[in-house]
């Protein structure tokens, strides 16, 4: 019996095949080559998957594992060959413990759903993308996806107290811990979160809760450099403390380019500025929080740290304020043929590094678009290039990581690796690191079949 006929007799619905195969399985939102698989499988329960890894690791049968599909770095194309298996059935809220504050979610429930379940019960889960309502949480988890409040909650590593996973040889590996403390020999579960899917197939999670904050202010405040930006974040910090969600830095390019080109976006301030930062708090008390945030706002434009700010009086004034910040998902619409960045380097010489990133992209490219724009207090920088000539593509990407490299930065702050930047892996991983990754993934996946030449190079 074939490996084929094998696989229609083991599932519980039938693989896809052939011109049954929608686009939406051809691959996720980047511009990485996408190749039909040879059919895609979506598993209803974990025994399932395992059944399916069996067949495919006795079969030397290489897979590309699914999600939601909205991944930046070609994780989930299928390559040449390749068998997708597709999470999307794998889906579902299990349970909330109130008492513990956790959830216990299968890997295929979408990021909005998550969220939604939570607030019902009085909670929140904090990870937030623009994908939310498409993505799911086990490509976040496997992504260690980060969002605009990784400040206050950390990265999606930070959210994740147990999981269950299906090794490469179909093995079950079930450890749904609800504890914060549990320090019982290794931690497993930090082998699959982050790792993409090259280690395990994430099918079942236990997720932290928070409760609900009862008050939130925002501002949009603008500054005239870099430093004015450093020196209100550690104001915000040493005044809020914990509070602060975030702090969001956009550059002028970035700005002027949403407010000409994008509808439906204005400015409160009557002239335009070089830097502008959406910060926001959340606590306990509106009233009180709010006239705190006003009093060290106002501290810091007598320090000289800010020139102007807008204070949110309402939720329709704090949603236009991050249209601005959030209209990027509108940018691809005008600029066509672009690079995308998801980076890091350290906070301290961000300037200094935008500035080299520039120089060389202008000596090369002249004329190129650049949009700046990121989370930075959490190091992450986020910007666009554009010449409007696809071909340019590889090469500004080279040069750009290049360098990252130089400022001994990340060429992924949390869009993860994937297909598109493992050649570049090198820039921000020493040989030695390098080598224990090939090392782990030949122990877990000593056949290469779980989303092979992906990550490592």
């Amino acid at each position: 019996m074939s490996f084929m006929q094998d696989l229609r007799l083991l599932s519980s619905v039938p693989p896809l095949e052939g011109d049954n195969i929608s686009q939406r399985y051809y691959g996720d939102w980047s511009c990485e080559a996408q190749t039909i698989p040879v059919a895609v499988v979506r598993p209803g329960s974990t025994e399932e998957l395992s059944t399916v890894l069996r067949l495919c690791h006795a079969n030397d049968q290489k897979v590309a594992v699914q999600g939601g599909l909205t991944g930046l770095c070609g994780g989930a194309n299928p390559q040449s060959g390749e068998l997708a298996i597709s999470l999307e059935r794998l889906a579902g809220v299990e349970e909330i413990d109130t008492a513990a504050m956790t959830m216990t979610v299968r890997a295929g429930t979408p990021l909005q759903v998550i969220q939604e379940a939570a607030l019902a019960e009085g909670f929140v889960f904090p990870l937030d993308l623009g994908a939310r309502g498409s993505c799911q949480i086990g490509g976040n988890v496997s992504t260690n996806a980060g969002g605009n409040q990784v400040l206050r909650y950390g990265m999606t590593r930070a959210l994740v107290l147990g999981l269950e996973v299906v090794l490469a040889d179909g093995t079950i590996l079930c450890n749904m811990n609800k504890m914060l403390k549990n320090n019982a020999g290794y931690d497993l579960k930090h082998l699959f979160i982050g790792t993409e899917g090259t280690l395990g197939i994430v099918t079942r999670l236990v997720l932290r809760l928070f409760p609900k904050s009862k008050s939130r202010c925002s501002a949009l405040v603008a500054v005239e450099d870099f430093s004015q930006v450093t020196s209100l974040l550690r104001r915000l910090s040493a005044d809020m403390g914990p509070a602060l969600s975030a702090f969001e830095v956009m550059w002028d390019g970035y700005v002027n380019f949403m407010l000409d080109n994008i509808v439906d976006l204005k400015t409160p301030f009557s002239q335009r500025h070089p830097l502008y930062v959406l910060t926001e708090i959340e606590g306990s008390h509106q009233e009180r929080d709010q006239e705190h945030f006003e009093e060290v706002l106002a501290a810091a434009f007598e320090a000289g740290e800010v020139v102007d700010a807008a204070i949110a009086s309402s939720a329709r004034e704090r949603e236009s304020f991050w249209k601005i910040r959030d209209g990027v998902a509108e940018v691809g619409k005008v600029i066509k043929d672009s690079g995308n960045f998801d980076v890091s380097v350290p906070i301290s010489v961000m300037p200094e590094f935008l500035r080299a990133v520039q120089t060389r992209l202008d000596d090369n490219y002249p004329g190129i678009q650049f949009l700046a724009f990121g989370h930075v207090a959490d190091s992450n920088l986020h910007f666009i290039c554009s010449t409007g000539v696809h071909n340019d593509i590889p090469g500004i990407s080279d040069l750009v990581y290049e360098v990252v490299g130089k400022f001994n930065g990340s060429v992924s702050a949390e869009h993860g690796i994937g297909v598109q930047k493992r050649k570049v892996l090198h820039r921000s991983r020493s040989v030695a690191e390098i080598s224990l990754m090939q090392n782990l993934k030949q122990a877990l996946d000593p056949k290469g079949i779980l989303n092979a030449s992906r990550v490592l190079p």
